[in-house]
């Protein structure tokens, strides 16, 4: 029996007891006509969470990796150019998969922390024939929301496909690829979806899917499996085109967690998780934890705080999880041991998961010497959400 946890890493989240009770559904063939349906039902509600009207929205097998990769993949062809914003590991991640297929790579750099500067992204599609931008909307490795105006404009004027990574913002903050002008925009289903892990839902615009279908004559996509024009026909043609087995418990998780956003609405929903992320980066300061991320660009779906001088990163997360049942994360990459990253996603998104994250947080760092006003955290938590008249 797996310990009860309660999930406050930049995912997997908490499930809703709706979500787990579809995982334990009578299964059906994924050729069904009952799955069938719930296959349109799905593809209808993903819209809805995107708010998208492009027809080919859809859920990959696989986690957010899969997105990334059939993104990039799909587009690029050998000796295209790729120019890849990188703010952090996931920017890194999408230059690597480019490499792999075949692109002459463009980095558009900035520093962990801050997110990527249009100027820079002019710059460097200035005098190329591009042939995609990537960008990471929110980087979960650094708490960093990334614009996506300017830099939408800059890959449209030039007529670049932009590719966004939403694994960390779909469901909890908008989410508009079609004023992106984005081609492809995808995410994962086990962040602020509250879906398990395994399915990656993506949107693919017009011109976009008729570029991948049009190139499968004389340059095919290299990976089959997660070839966009396979993936739509079996879930759009009339007569639907074997491609895998579907995972049919993880679209019948999907299929109700994206339900009950569209019960709970998507702006209300936007709003809830902004009303938490504030509620614990007030609790955080009050503590005298300094926050990573820019303050001018801090993803509502994660916070990344400092490990205060003197504190053992490890040992903190250590005993939350095993005293409280608490799990956040480290840092990546040369920020590993430096700071906390903390989930406010999904189902996990909720009052109660802040006040005791903040109170058990407290009494682990007095712990090892790190002091602040006692209760002072959870205080400062309370008032945000008393001045904002919220329910708990």
């Amino acid at each position: 029996m797996p310990p009860r946890r309660v999930l406050m890493a930049p995912g997997p989240t908490n499930l809703p007891p709706a979500v787990l009770q579809a995982l334990i559904a009578p299964i059906t063939g994924h050729k069904d006509p009952y799955f069938l349906t719930i296959m349109d039902e799905t593809a209808a509600l993903l819209r809805y969470v995107f708010q998208t009207t492009n027809e080919t929205t859809l859920s990959l097998p696989g986690t957010g990796g899969a997105g990334m990769e059939s993104s990039i993949a799909n587009l690029v062809q050998p000796g295209d150019t790729a120019v890849v914003c990188v703010s952090g590991l996931f920017g890194a991640r999408m230059a690597e998969i480019a490499r792999r297929s075949g692109a002459e790579i463009v980095q558009v750099s900035a520093p962990w922390g801050r997110p990527v500067d249009p100027e820079d992204l002019r710059r460097a599609m200035a005098g190329r024939r591009v042939r995609v931008v990537t960008i990471v909307h929110g980087e979960t490795s650094t708490g960093v929301l990334q614009p996506m105006e300017e830099l939408s404009e800059i890959a449209r004027d030039n007529g670049a496909f932009l590719v966004v990574d939403a694994v960390a913002t779909i469901g909890g903050l908008p989410v508009t690829p079609d004023a992106w002008n984005s081609a492809i925009c995808y995410g994962a289903s086990q962040k602020c979806l509250s879906a398990p892990p395994g399915v990656a839902p993506v949107t693919v615009s017009p011109e976009a899917i008729d570029y991948v279908r049009g190139r499968g004559r004389y340059s095919p996509v290299p990976v089959w499996y997660l070839d966009l024009a396979e993936h739509s026909a079996y879930w759009f043609a009339q007569e639907r085109v074997y491609h895998h087995t579907a995972p049919v418990p993880l679209i019948y998780a999907l299929h109700e967690a994206c339900r009950l956003i569209a019960e709970e609405g998507i702006e209300a929903r936007w709003a809830r998780h902004a009303l938490h992320q504030q509620a614990l980066v007030a609790g955080l300061e009050a503590m005298g934890i300094q926050l990573f991320a820019d303050p001018s660009y801090r993803l509502t779906t994660v916070v990344s705080a400092c490990v205060p001088k003197g504190v053992t990163d490890a040992r903190v997360r250590g005993e939350l999880l095993s005293e409280y049942g608490i799990e956040i994360s480290g840092g990546l990459g040369e920020y590993a041991g430096r700071i906390w990253r903390i989930g406010v996603m999904g189902h996990s998104a909720n009052r109660n998961n802040i006040t005791l994250l903040l109170s058990a947080l407290e009494g682990l760092l007095a712990r090892q010497g790190y002091g602040s006003v006692g209760g002072a955290g959870v205080a400062a938590a309370d008032a945000v959400y008393a001045s904002l008249l919220t329910p708990a």
